[in-house]
């Protein structure tokens, strides 16, 4: 296949993924606003598995016809990517709020589920029953998600009377020409995307943790910014981790129960699974802090993201510079990364701290006060 056509169909598979992620998402959100799911539910799981949608088109589409480097490496990449750029870029356009439900149950449980993963990974593959367990934990997740938003809204009058069924059919329409325009999509770019590996003598499991998982991630970009950017900051975080949780267990879970058994490279056990699992533990400290993710924050994810891709392309070409760039990273720039969120953090333990014994102090003096009248 020439350069030119193959970079077409990458382009091509590229606007059909993104295009049919929004068709998706905008035709399973209006179908729920009609009959009055809850707001949370159409947050935590249709905006979600329409941003993470994508992932398993490529996933499954990779792992059916044996390109399984490429399958791991968009999984994980795209979890990196979400986190670091994702994140990073949104937190810079406007400062993020973070739910405290998010602190204290979502991001434990990707954490949870990245350190099962890594450990599943250990052995050089994922198994069909591995698979399956990832699958079931999917569906507690899911089952906790309905539970939590087992009040349904009541749909307004507005919702009622836009309610007919030509409009229920065309969003129908709507959501069936979006799963066609993924599955497609997923085709053309995972096809093209081996070619262009071939062609530039990188390998798969590279081209899946650079081009196709940003590419793949995308729809996560723009949910989050748009957003950030109309006040829905909670949504911005909320899609991000919901994505990462989805990723494991629903784009590898499922895709897992169809393909016997996925190989998983030395490398990606060695690194990336690695800073996948650091990226994770690095939210909960971070978005402790004051519950948002500030601009500064921002920056340093951007960053570090930036150092990733640097790393990557360092190592496919096996560059002269590798030994020293790893050097300075691994002996200046994570531990200095390390200090600043452990002062960061301290102070924020103190701050807490002064402010619920001021708090109880406060509520003291008014009793005491109370009681002497």
């Amino acid at each position: 296949m020439p350069l030119a056509e193959t970079i077409f169909w990458f382009i091509a598979g590229l606007a059909a993924l993104i295009s049919g992620a929004e068709f998706v998402v905008r035709a399973a959100s209006r179908l729920a606003g009609f009959f009055g799911v809850s707001r949370l539910v159409i947050g935590l799981t249709i905006v979600a598995f329409g941003t993470s949608a994508p992932e398993l088109a490529i996933s499954l589409k990779a792992g059916l016809v044996g390109q399984t480097d490429l399958m791991m490496g968009n999984i994980v990449g795209s979890n990196i990517t979400n986190i670091l750029l994702i994140l990073g870029i949104t937190a810079l356009v406007m400062p993020l709020k973070v739910h405290t439900s998010l602190i204290r149950f979502d991001v434990p449980v990707m954490i949870g589920i990245s350190i099962l993963l890594f450990f599943f990974a250990l052995s050089g593959a994922i198994t069909l029953a591995e698979s399956g367990v990832l699958a079931f934990l999917l569906l507690v997740y899911l089952l906790y998600l309905g539970f939590q938003g087992k009040n349904p809204s009541v749909p307004s009058d507005a919702e009622k009377q836009k309610r007919t069924p030509v409009l229920i059919l065309l969003y129908l329409i709507l959501g069936v020409a979006g799963l066609i325009l993924l599955i497609n999509g997923a085709g053309w770019l995972v096809e093209s995307a081996v070619v262009l590996a071939e062609m530039a003598g990188v390998s798969e499991l590279v081209i899946g943790l650079t081009i196709v998982a940003l590419g793949t991630s995308l729809p996560e970009v723009v949910t989050s910014l748009v957003a950030a950017v109309k006040g829905e900051r909670d949504i911005a975080v909320g899609s991000v981790i919901g994505s990462n949780i989805l990723n494991i267990l629903a784009v590898l879970g499922v895709s897992g129960l169809f393909i016997p058994e996925i190989n998983v490279q030395p490398s990606l056990i060695s690194f990336d699974l690695w800073i996948m699992l650091a990226v994770s533990f690095a939210c909960l400290p971070i978005f402790f802090t004051g519950n948002k993710i500030a601009r500064w924050e921002g920056v340093v994810f951007l960053g570090y993201y930036i150092a990733y891709m640097i790393y990557l392309f360092l190592s496919s070409a096996q560059h002269d510079a590798l030994d020293t760039y790893n050097s300075v990273m691994l002996y200046f720039v994570i531990p200095l990364t390390v200090m600043t969120v452990v002062v960061i953090l301290a102070y924020e333990f103190k701050k807490r701290w002064r402010f619920r014994h001021f708090r109880g102090f406060g509520a003291a003096r008014k009793d005491e006060t109370n009681g002497n009248e």
